[in-house]
């Protein structure tokens, strides 16, 4: 079998970056644009909180979402103390729904996503462990191509740039793998073919990594 060892042949690997499955469906349905209108509402959203944190500190940008959605809440509630008492009528609370709606996390959902959190943490810590102390050299060799590649990224993008541009993808990438899936395929097992064909005349010509090999087959 070829070899998909990380990080490069991962990063190519389509299905392991957009299955619907193992997504939440609620946000399965934003990214995919299942619902357009939610969806356009949701990137745009999420583009103007992170414009105005490109141009304003954390804290004003929180402390005006706040104002105005407090200044939102309280128009809205006057308006409807002023209707009931011109109509003589008596809807309540404007806000009685969302006042009524149990928002506390279960015990049991903390611990499930403090158990998921922590998993995710050990593995990824052992494979940077891997990685950095040169387990596999071949591996060890594509993690420091990515980061080499990702020196060229962070000279031409500060850090909030690429949020925003990561913040675009989430909603136009997935949808157009779905779209144009078969010959998306196509190309990047073409890609990942000629990878392994690297790594694999690496192996055979670096004892460090043909020991490694068989270390692992061990």
């Amino acid at each position: 079998m070829p070899d998909s060892g990380p990080p490069l042949c991962s990063v190519l690997d389509p299905h392991a970056w957009f299955d619907p499955k193992r997504l939440h469906p609620e946000v399965e349905s934003l990214i995919y644009w299942r619902c357009a209108a939610r969806s356009g509402a949701a990137l745009g959203g999420g583009l103007v909180l992170l414009v105005a944190l490109a141009s304003c500190s954390v804290v004003s940008v929180l402390a005006y979402a706040a104002l105005l959605a407090l200044a939102a809440a309280l128009a809205l509630r006057v308006y409807r103390n002023v209707l009931q008492a011109v109509q003589k009528t008596n809807d309540g609370h404007p806000f009685k729904w969302l006042l009524e709606k149990d928002i506390s996390v279960p015990a049991e959902r903390a611990q499930a996503l403090a158990a998921a959190a922590t998993a995710h943490f050990n593995a990824a810590a052992h494979e940077l462990r891997r990685l950095f102390l040169v387990e596999d050299l071949v591996d060890s060799l594509k993690f420091g191509v990515l980061l080499w590649c990702l020196t060229y990224v962070g000279a031409c993008f500060n850090g909030i740039t690429l949020i925003i541009l990561g913040w675009i993808a989430l909603f136009t990438l997935p949808k157009a793998y779905e779209m144009n899936k078969a010959q998306v395929d196509a190309n990047l097992e073409l890609a990942r073919a000629k990878i392994n064909e690297i790594s694999a005349k690496v192996r055979a010509a670096v004892p460090l990594g043909r020991k490694a090999e068989s270390d692992k087959e061990k």
